[in-house]
């Protein structure tokens, strides 16, 4: 089988792998360069079930809990319990995790995880030795690797997924094609995310007609080094024992969470959020109480000593930037989608509700690793009958439609876009795209923010793409629309999806201790 892969983070490496293993004839595309993602970028380490106490079913219970209980707990599980062979995967690969005096993994404490069952690898480097192990295998593989091919638009006929064309018009075929191609933090003015996570992929498959859910989920980072070029900070340092402080140095996490610093991420970033507003600068992160802190967090030492700062004799400034995106292209939880021929896997995909409206730290690479291989196992198997998920989500041409209900009183079709204004369309920068959504479609939203945002994205117009830049912003724009849209359909907050007016949340998930998750594990997991 001809498989065509897009995006070259850990999902799209170990999908390409995982596939010329099986013997598929393996291309793999890349914008830039292999190596440039979100994968290499990643601090923070890989979940995976260690130690006395801890079980598969404790790191399935965190992550629903993590997620306001929207995510599936098949999915969930599925997750959980592939998390020990993805990791003995990755050693084989040749990622060297860090060791304990006894030698086996390492492993730490991070926000909203009962126990500690996170793997680091160079401390705080943990994606860029992921990265560089796989990409090294790629390059010694029969996957042939194509770097600087833009992926532009999917090729479909008679319903079915054909292939790819690229930026420029040259088309390539094949019979599965796999996105990859990471999320879309680009639609905000701060991000945690690499310049080239402009929502490709999505666009492609919402352009295409595939069914997408979860958009309005979109995570914001608590603790970013405040300032003109957001850099993270990771969890783990929080883990390990950083406190937030506000201008005063109290610790005001204390009253909006028990678990205060180590809450879900949703929550720590609006309180973040709040608290820099009412005192008019940036919260503190102070780790001054943790010992050894280059050593255990040499990239982040090393670039607060680059900016000036020194995180060992005082706090330094915080703020949230844009993170992850957990909703995306629909996939059941071998990543197939609702078109036939096309998977999606990673950040790109709604991997069956995994993550469900807020992601538990150090899921990402997890995810990537467990359904990349999962999606390739796939490639020759035939979809269940229940598969085609078409009629679990709305299909994206109600969110487009969305997108222009208010511009004026003419009846349009529901495929009615852009390109039906006529004068109305006005161009944009990408730079007016990303406030806009900071403003309206971020931490916080409201009613009429949100029905603003929807408008003044439907009113843009992005010229025919001729260059990378021109498609990246025809991308941003896409989306931008369907997140828009998603947020605006959802009434209630939930997790990452916080709405001003009106607010209601749904009651509290109880948390079991973990000496009764043995019997409730049938009602928790749910059937697999």
């Amino acid at each position: 089988m001809r498989v065509l892969v897009a995006g070259g983070g850990i999902a799209g490496l170990t999908a390409a792998l995982r596939a010329d293993a099986l013997g598929h004839d393996v291309q793999l595309i890349v914008k830039s360069e292999l190596g440039d993602g979100c994968t290499a970028h990643a601090q923070g380490g890989i979940a995976g079930v260690h130690g006395p106490g801890d079980s598969a079913a404790l790191h399935a219970l965190d992550t629903l809990q993590a997620g306001n209980g929207h995510g599936d707990p098949v999915a969930i599980a599925t997750l959980a319990d592939g998390a020990g062979d993805a990791i003995s995967a990755l050693v084989a690969d040749g990622v060297m995790f860090d060791r304990t005096a006894g030698g086996s993994i390492a492993r730490g404490l991070e926000a909203a995880h009962s126990l500690p069952r996170i793997a680091h690898s160079g401390g705080d480097a943990t994606g860029r030795a992921i990265s560089d192990a796989l990409i090294a295998r790629v390059r010694t593989s029969s996957v042939h690797v194509r770097e600087g091919a833009f992926a532009a638009d999917l090729l479909v006929m008679n319903g079915r997924v054909h292939g790819i064309r690229l930026l420029g018009g040259e088309e390539i075929t094949a019979d599965a094609v796999i996105l990859a191609t990471g999320g879309a933090g680009q639609l905000y003015p701060a991000t945690t995310n690499p310049a080239g996570t402009t929502g490709d992929g999505i666009a492609m498959a919402l352009r295409a007609g595939a069914a997408v859910a979860d958009l309005e989920f979109v995570q914001f980072h608590p603790t970013v080094l405040a300032g003109a070029a957001p850099f993270l900070v990771s969890e783990a340092v929080r883990g390990a024992g950083a406190v937030l402080r506000d201008a005063e140095g109290g610790r005001f996490l204390l009253e909006e969470h028990p678990d205060a610093e180590l809450a879900p991420r949703d929550v720590v970033a609006r309180a973040v959020a709040r608290q820099a507003l009412a005192q008019g600068s940036p919260v503190l992160l102070d780790a001054t109480g943790i010992a050894g802190l280059a050593e255990r967090f040499p990239t982040i030492d090393a670039e607060l000593h680059r900016r000036g700062l020194d995180w060992t004799r005082g706090p330094v400034p915080v703020s949230p930037a844009a993170h992850y995106l957990m909703g995306g292209v629909a996939t059941d939880i071998e990543g197939r989608t609702s078109l036939p021929g096309l998977w999606a896997v990673g950040e790109t995909a709604r991997t069956g509700g995994v993550h469900g409206a807020n992601r538990l730290a150090s899921n990402s690479l997890l995810e990537g690793a467990v359904f990349g291989a999962r999606a390739a196992e796939s490639l020759s198997t035939s979809p269940p009958d229940s598969l085609q998920s078409r009629s679990q989500f709305a299909p994206p041409s109600d969110l487009l439609s969305e997108t222009i209900r208010d511009l004026d009183a003419d009846e349009r079709p529901p495929s009615a876009t852009n390109r039906d204004l006529g004068e109305r369309a006005a161009t944009f920068s990408r730079a007016e795209l990303q406030q806009l959504m900071w403003e309206k479609v971020g931490l916080l939203r409201d009613d009429e923010g949100l029905a603003d945002a929807v408008s003044r994205l439907a009113s843009w117009a992005a010229p025919a793409p001729r260059t990378p830049e021109e498609q990246e912003d025809a991308n941003l724009l896409v989306v931008a629309r369907a997140v828009a849209s998603a947020a605006l359909d959802r009434t209630e907050s939930l997790g990452a999806h916080f709405r001003l007016s009106p607010a209601p949340t749904r009651p509290a998930l109880n948390r079991p201790a973990p000496h009764e998750l043995a019997e409730s594990r049938p009602a928790l997991i749910g059937a697999r």
